[in-house]
């Protein structure tokens, strides 16, 4: 490719968000442009949420004009598709991505923090019975630049810095392996968020919770249990069916010894399902010796799943019979109802 010559229009062009400042600086210079631009290209992108190349002003007219009549260099951005705002401040989005597919994002501020739930897949296999998203199919995994996205646009959005991600949206992140660390990785060193700011939350997948361990990173591990059985789990997570209880705790077990560090149980309480006082004394029983936290989620009912959120003794009581275990646990309490909270609900509103 000769100096000031454009990509051929049928060669697919990987997106420049979600590379390295090095990476984008071989890429101006294939460009024909001065090295120096590879930094001004990665503050742009990075930091000041170009879109595109013709937003970088501190560029040549010339160059900016030149793209924007033959526009075959993706920025990796996404449209929002719908922005929705509550009384508690919560944000959530559908953005459309190029290929015209929706995913959700949501915004959470407090006082002293934005954290920003991601997803990492477009729907998700894994059907768990409760769950919007589930419900919804799947259609792909996210690529990196997609995942990186989100929380761009949530910052740009809200006009805060974002400090805490969560995976926690649509999808298993797990199944999505690479494009989860490549994500994680430009997250932490390009964006600037630490990594004991970041949590990845699976169901479980055979396998891959000791292949997340020997990443040796230093985010948290969250673990959907959902059950204290194996029969109570299989009824709300189909693929408990080819991945027993015994088993994700067996490779809990060993997530803890390679890292050291301590695993969050996450815990969406059904009424009348999981919500009882002995099966929060099986929790207990099914934890005990683990360097864990409890996350008890109490359900946020949605459209086409047969559940009921628990009353607010048989939460109580739930936790009571926890820390009376000496179980560290907490309840979390559901943000942006308003807004269809629970992660799926937003874009099965959508799609309907």
């Amino acid at each position: 490719m000769t100096a000031n010559t454009l990509p051929n229009p049928a060669t697919k062009v990987l997106p420049l968000l979600g590379r390295s400042q090095a990476e984008l600086t071989e890429w101006v210079e294939s460009q024909g442009q001065p090295r120096y631009r590879g930094k001004q290209l990665y503050e742009w992108l990075y930091e000041k949420g170009a879109r595109s190349l013709a937003d970088i002003t501190v560029f040549p007219k010339a160059w900016r004009e030149q793209f924007a009549a033959n526009p075959t260099v993706d920025f990796g951005r996404s449209q929002i598709h719908l922005h929705k705002q509550t009384r508690d401040g919560t944000e959530k989005f559908l953005l459309k991505l190029a290929d015209g597919e929706i995913v959700e994002t949501v915004g959470i501020p407090t006082s002293k923090r934005l954290t920003v739930c991601v997803s990492s897949q477009v729907g998700c296999p894994m059907a768990c019975d409760f769950c919007a998203t589930g419900k919804g199919g799947f259609q792909r995994n996210l690529a990196k630049h997609e995942i990186i996205d989100q929380v761009l646009t949530v910052q740009e959005v809200m006009q805060q810095r974002v400090s805490h991600i969560v995976f926690m949206g649509m999808g298993e992140p797990l199944l999505n392996f690479e494009n989860l660390m490549g994500a994680i990785a430009v997250l932490n060193k390009d964006i600037g968020i630490g990594q004991r700011n970041i949590t990845v939350s699976t169901v479980g997948i055979p396998n891959q919770i000791p292949r997340f361990a020997n990443e040796h990173l230093q985010v948290t591990l969250a673990v959907s249990l959902h059950a204290p059985s194996q029969q109570v789990r299989a009824q709300v997570i189909p693929s408990a069916d080819r991945y027993p209880l015994i088993a994700l705790m067996d490779d809990c077990r060993e997530y803890v010894e390679i890292t050291g560090r301590r695993i969050s149980f996450e815990y969406t309480l059904l009424a009348g399902v999981n919500d009882s006082a002995e099966q929060a004394q099986e929790l207990a029983y099914l934890i005990r010796g683990f360097q864990s936290h409890v996350n008890l989620i109490p359900y946020n009912p949605v459209t086409d799943a047969d559940y009921q959120r628990p009353t607010e003794k048989a939460i109580q009581t739930f936790v009571r019979v926890l820390e009376d275990a000496r179980i560290a646990v907490s309840v979390r309490r559901t943000r942006g109802l308003e807004a269809d909270a629970a992660c799926g609900q937003l874009r099965g509103q959508h799609t309907k």
